[in-house]
């Protein structure tokens, strides 16, 4: 399974401005489903208005994207802390060469693992119905 870290934003219900996080995603086997902080994201094929990808549960927008060494994630009118994954900070830092992370654009953060069965399950069960 792929792991790769991101930069993903709730866009339903929000502009530019809603809570994001900079941390590690898994992906499913098709690559079309991104595992993150208790939720299952997938790909919307880009006929989402605002978000790239949607939630399974809930079918909120969310944006998902490579994160920027120059540490402009947030769309330039966006606003915000971005939350950040303490198990990521060393590899964020390291992605953009930097020693420290500024506390005025980031907050420190235990993102939670997920449970992806659940969503296979939950995916599968859909299919049988």
């Amino acid at each position: 399974m792929k792991t790769e870290i991101k930069y993903i934003e709730l866009k339903s219900g929000f502009e530019h401005d809603g809570p994001a996080w900079i941390g590690m995603v898994n992906y499913s086997k098709s690559g079309r489903t991104v595992y993150f902080n208790g939720k299952a994201l997938k790909s919307s094929n880009s006929m989402g208005i605002m978000g790239n990808y949607y939630d399974l549960e809930t079918g909120e927008e969310y944006w998902i994207s490579g994160i920027k060494k120059d540490q402009t994630d947030r769309h330039w009118t966006g606003s915000g802390k971005i939350m950040i994954d303490k198990d990521s900070i060393d590899f964020y830092l390291s992605l953009i060469n930097s020693n420290t992370l500024n506390k005025k654009r980031y907050e420190v953060v235990q993102i939670k693992q997920t449970d992806k069965q659940k969503f296979v399950d939950m995916e599968n069960k859909k299919l049988d119905s």
